[in-house]
C-alpha cells in the first residue's frame, strides 16, 4: 500500500513497523458540540483506510482521542475552553456537556456505519500521563514557567514546523511556518510559537475542570494530550496519524515538537490528512456558524449512509463541495446500486453460499485503487462496473460486491427499511385491495395519490412497494 505521507511529501510504501500490525492514532473530537459533517467526513476518512488495511491483511490498533478538557476556541493557545463555553451555553455542567456530546458522537459513528476504534481514551481520564511527558520535556531542557503557565520553547528545537514547512504537491494546501504563527499577542511568550503545556489558575480562574499539578492547580494544553495518550497506548513510535488538514500547521506540528522534544528520536512514521468539506467555497466550521450535522441530513429525509456514499466519490486529500443536490444524487445512486444488487440476490437465491471467496480483475483492480494512496473514488466506479458486467456470473458478482463493501461500508447486500408513515400504508392497503378486484382505475388513482405525497411506488410480486422519493 502506497500513501502520501505529509511529513516526506510524497507517496511512500507502507512498511509496518511490527510485521502484520499497524499502529494507528486518529485525532478524535472535542465534546462540547455535536460533530458537524465536515469533521465527519475526517471520520469516514480514517474508517475507509481502517478498512483498506485490515482488507490487506492487517490487524490495526486505531486509538481515538475524546477532548473534553483542555481545547480553547482558537488552536493556538488564546480564548476560552471550548468545554467551558458549551458549559455556559447550555447552562450545564462541563462534565454534563461532555458526556451529551460524547454519546452523540457515537451515534453518528454507528449511524455512518464506521468500525469503533480500539480505545477511545479520555483526556480527563489521563491527566497523570500528561503531567508526567511534562515533566520529561522539563527534564530536557523543552519548557520554561511564566505568568504560572508552563510553555514548550519551540527555539530548542531544531526542526521545529517540519510537518508544515513546505508547500504540499498537487491538491494539497501550500503552507509554510509563517502559517504556524496563527496565534493573539501573550505577553508570556518568548516567540509567537511557543505554546502552553499547561495552565494554571493565573490564565483562566477558577475553572471546574482543574487538577493538582507541579506548577499549580489548573489543567493541560490541548497539544499534550494526544501526545500522552498515543504514547501510552501505540508505544513510542508507531505507524499512522491522522486528522484533518486544519491540523497541520498547529495542532500536529506541535504534536511532533513535544514528543520528539521527550522521545530524542522520531515519533510518527506517516501523516495521513483529509480535506476541507465547504460550503460555498468557505471550511465548514462551528466558529462560522457555517456547520451541518448529520442529524440535520436525517431530518431532511437523508439516510447517514447516503452522506457516507457522498463522501466516497472524491478522495480524501480533495477538498469536497457539498450541496443538496449533490447529497440528493449521492441517494439516488446509493438507491440505484442497492437495487442493482437486490436483483443479483434474487438471481442467486437458489445457492447454498453467498459468501464464497472469490478471485477476478474487478477485485485485482480495487485492491490496486486502495493501495494507490487509498483511492476510494476508484473503488467506488469499480463495483459499478462490476454489477453491470455481463460476462460475470451473478454468484461471482454477489461475492465480489460482498468483498468490497468490506472497505465501502455501505452495507449493499442488506435489505434496505423506511419507516412508512400510518397515512400511506394504508393507501398501500387500499391499492392492493383494488389490485386484487382488478379496478385498474381505483389502483392508478391511488398510485398517483402516494407518489404525490412524496413515495416511490413499484409492483413487486403482485403487491404495491414503497420507498421515499
Amino acid at each position: 500500500m502506497n500513501l502520501y505521507n505529509t511529513l516526506t511529501r510524497q507517496k511512500e510504501e507502507l512498511k509496518p513497523l511490527k510485521r502484520g500490525t499497524i499502529g494507528l492514532y486518529c485525532c478524535g473530537p472535542t465534546v462540547y458540540n455535536y460533530a458537524h459533517i465536515g469533521n465527519l467526513r475526517t471520520f469516514l476518512f480514517e474508517d475507509f483506510l481502517r478498512r483498506a488495511l485490515e482488507f490487506s491483511g492487517y490487524k490495526v490498533n486505531q486509538v481515538m482521542n475524546i477532548t473534553d478538557v483542555g481545547h480553547l476556541t482558537s488552536d493556538a493557545d488564546e480564548g476560552e475552553d471550548k468545554m467551558a463555553k458549551g458549559a455556559k451555553r447550555e447552562h450545564k455542567t462541563v462534565w454534563e456537556i461532555a458526556k451529551e456530546y460524547t454519546d452523540a458522537f457515537f451515534a453518528d459513528v454507528d449511524a455512518l456505519n464506521i468500525r469503533r476504534a480500539t480505545r477511545y481514551p479520555r483526556a480527563t481520564d489521563h491527566i497523570r500521563e500528561m503531567i508526567a511527558l511534562i515533566r520529561r520535556l522539563e527534564k530536557n531542557g523543552f519548557t520554561y514557567v511564566a505568568g504560572g503557565n508552563v510553555y514548550f520553547d519551540t527555539s530548542k528545537l531544531n526542526d521545529y514546523g517540519k510537518l508544515a514547512g513546505a508547500a504540499f504537491v498537487g491538491t494539497r494546501h501550500a503552507l509554510s511556518l509563517q502559517d504556524v504563527a496563527r496565534v493573539e499577542t501573550d505577553p508570556n511568550k518568548k516567540h509567537p510559537r511557543n505554546f502552553v503545556l499547561w495552565f494554571t489558575e493565573s490564565k483562566h480562574g477558577n475553572q471546574d475542570m482543574q487538577w493538582e499539578s507541579p506548577w499549580g492547580r489548573g489543567f493541560p494544553g490541548w497539544h499534550i494530550e494526544c501526545s500522552a495518550m498515543s504514547m501510552k497506548y501505540l508505544g513510542d513510535h508507531f505507524d499512522i496519524h491522522c486528522g484533518g488538514i486544519d491540523h497541520i500547521s498547529v495542532h500536529h506540528t506541535n504534536e511532533i515538537a513535544q514528543s520528539e522534544g521527550a522521545l530524542g528520536k522520531e515519533w510518527v512514521h506517516t501523516w495521513l490528512h483529509g480535506n476541507f468539506l465547504t460550503i460555498k467555497d468557505a471550511r465548514m466550521a462551528k466558529s462560522g456558524g457555517n456547520f451541518l450535522t448529520l442529524q440535520v441530513l436525517k431530518d431532511k429525509g437523508f439516510d447517514a449512509l447516503d452522506y457516507r456514499y457522498f463522501c466516497l466519490q472524491a478522495h480524501y486529500s480533495q477538498e469536497l463541495t457539498f450541496s443538496w443536490e449533490g447529497l440528493d444524487a449521492a441517494k439516488t445512486a446509493l438507491r440505484r446500486l442497492k437495487e442493482k444488487i437486490k436483483k443479483i440476490l434474487v438471481e442467486t437465491q437458489n445457492f447454498a453460499s453467498k459468501t464464497q471467496k472469490t478471485k477476478n480483475k474487478y477485485l485485482s483492480s480495487f485492491t490496486a485503487a486502495l493501495a494507490d494512496d487509498l483511492n476510494m473514488p476508484q473503488a467506488l466506479a469499480l463495483v459499478w462496473e462490476l454489477v453491470d458486467d455481463g460476462t460475470i456470473s451473478a454468484m461471482d458478482k454477489l461475492s465480489t460486491v460482498q468483498e468490497m463493501d468490506k472497505v465501502l461500508g455501505l452495507k449493499l447486500d442488506e435489505k434496505t427499511t423506511f419507516d412508512i408513515p400510518e397515512g400511506i400504508r394504508k393507501l398501500v392497503d387500499q391499492r392492493n385491495a383494488a389490485r386484487a378486484k382488478k379496478d385498474w382505475k381505483a389502483s392508478d388513482a391511488l398510485r398517483d395519490q402516494i407518489q404525490a405525497a412524496g413515495y416511490v411506488v413499484k409492483d413487486e410480486s403482485g403487491r404495491t412497494v414503497v420507498e421515499p422519493k
